[in-house]
């Protein structure tokens, strides 16, 4: 609940739905769990990403993406995000993908046992040169 946007029932339902976070090995595949990657139709040499798929809970999704537009309208490095993302893919899309990106930041704060100070101290300089294991190194 500490990350802007994110309330009381959308945590308490990321937990319930998630369950434990060491079931999953990466963002990639809660995204996956949740629906919000696309879906894929290929044969061949030719590859289609078409909508999301919408596996898992409708009520998580709609709760993430309400929560990532509050986010959208909180934080400036959010909505600079959100704004190139709707210029080049459309409003709904750029929504979607907010909220599938609050959903990865999430499961990572979680796993962590991070607070969103913490988060936003450690974990956003995560594989930049001069960080190791999310830390600056020091150089002298």
């Amino acid at each position: 609940m500490t990350h802007p946007g994110v309330g009381a029932l959308t945590a308490l339902v990321f937990v319930l739905i998630i369950g434990q976070a060491e079931r999953f090995g990466s963002g990639k595949q809660v995204a996956s769990y949740l629906g919000l990657v696309p879906l894929e139709e290929s044969s061949g040499h030719r590859r289609r990403l078409g909508h999301i798929t919408k596996q898992g809970s409708s009520m998580l999704r709609f709760l993430l993406v309400e929560a990532a537009q509050v986010t959208v309208r909180s934080l400036p490095e959010w909505r600079s995000k959100y704004l190139h993302l709707m210029l080049r893919r459309g409003r709904k899309t750029a929504k979607v993908a907010m909220a599938r990106r609050l959903a990865v930041r999430l499961y990572w704060m979680w796993r962590q046992g991070w607070d969103y100070e913490q988060f936003t101290q450690f974990g956003s300089h995560a594989g930049q040169p001069g960080y190791r294991d999310g830390v600056q190194q020091n150089t002298e």
